[in-house]
């Protein structure tokens, strides 16, 4: 089987190809970034025409670097939801188109998913695990037994991980996006040197909150000069806090699982490129007697690559969508089916 992936539900436009034996046939990504960079995150109207710009090209060299014709493929997955409306009806429309003409299988793939089965693209993992999906605008623990088939144990409350990186960055004059830049600064900073609050640690169940530490930050360094100095340190100072209340999220997550041991304990999403965070949650799966993985740091932000594994996955399972499938900016992965 061999499939090809559309991805567009925020900034970036990918284009992915993947087989049945867990190769990566071609991985295009048209980044936005020098488009969004001025306004200090994503502007949904330039996302949407940005994403109009380069689709076609995207596609065409991915077949290129594949060195496949559209006779060679098994099927369309195209990103339908949940993200930016504009961006997201750009990605569905072009695959609906390629499915229609070429007589194709389509495969309406929920973004929140792709990022939650890439694990088992990179490391074949198989069911039931463990996730914390982490990016700029979701936080979940989700205990994944099969595709299409979700508990979600806890979630944010207010913000995702991935906003707090980007706002406090801001704060900062680091700029965007603020995760990588965050970690960056955090290489030569004391993460002890400012006494940020641990969200919800110590809290019976395993939802996450970031916005009070967003405020913590910005009390902090208010009416201060923006030094070198203070920028390494709150930089680590905050990167500490979101291990910290992570690690206790995920903690009680596996107390709530205790009649349902998982294979592994995993992570995917921007966010869960953070290496401090990663080190953390790796922790966390030792003390539970579990493997822990995460995908390379390129296949945890958003690309083709996770939407054509996750269509490969369905399609297998004989799970295929009707052209007229909408777009949805919003869809929850426990309105999954599998």
């Amino acid at each position: 089987m061999l499939l090809l992936g559309i991805e567009t539900s925020c900034d970036d436009t990918g284009i992915g190809i993947v087989d049945s034996t867990r190769t990566i046939r071609a991985d295009i990504v048209a980044s936005q970034l020098a488009d969004h960079k001025p306004y200090g995150g994503v502007v949904p109207e330039i996302a949407a025409r940005a994403h109009l710009d380069v689709i076609d090209g995207a596609i065409t060299r991915a077949m290129a670097d594949a060195n496949i014709t559209f006779a060679d493929l098994s099927g369309i997955a195209a990103t339908t939801g949940p993200g930016l409306i504009g961006g997201v009806m750009v990605g569905a429309m072009a695959g609906k188109a390629i499915a229609a003409v070429r007589r194709l299988p389509f495969i309406a793939v929920n973004h929140l998913e792709a990022h939650a089965l890439t694990p088992r693209l990179t490391g074949d993992i198989p069911f039931p695990y463990l996730l914390l999906l982490a990016s700029g605008g979701h936080c979940q623990l989700v205990f994944v037994r099969g595709v299409g088939d979700y508990r979600v144990l806890g979630r944010t409350i207010d913000d995702a991980i991935g906003e707090c990186f980007d706002k406090c960055a801001k704060l900062l004059g680091l700029g965007y996006p603020g995760g990588p830049l965050i970690e960056q600064a955090a290489r030569n900073g004391d993460p002890s040197a400012f006494a940020l609050p641990r969200p919800m640690v110590g809290r019976a169940n395993c939802d996450f909150s970031f916005s009070g530490l967003k405020t913590a930050v910005r009390t902090a360094v208010q009416g201060r000069d923006i030094t070198p100095a203070l920028v390494a340190n709150m930089a680590a100072s905050l990167q500490a806090a979101i291990a910290d209340s992570v690690a206790d999220r995920a903690r009680h997550a596996f107390a709530m699982l205790e009649n349902e041991k998982p294979a592994a304990f995993v992570t995917a999403g921007g966010a869960a490129a953070n290496q401090s965070l990663r080190a953390r949650l790796a922790a966390v799966a030792a003390a539970n007697n579990v493997p822990f993985d995460a995908p390379p740091a390129r296949l945890c932000t958003d690309n083709g690559v996770m939407v054509a594994w996750a269509g490969l996955e369905r399609l297998r399972l004989g799970l295929t969508d009707a052209l007229d499938t909408p777009a949805r900016p919003r869809w929850p992965l426990e309105e999954m089916k599998g």
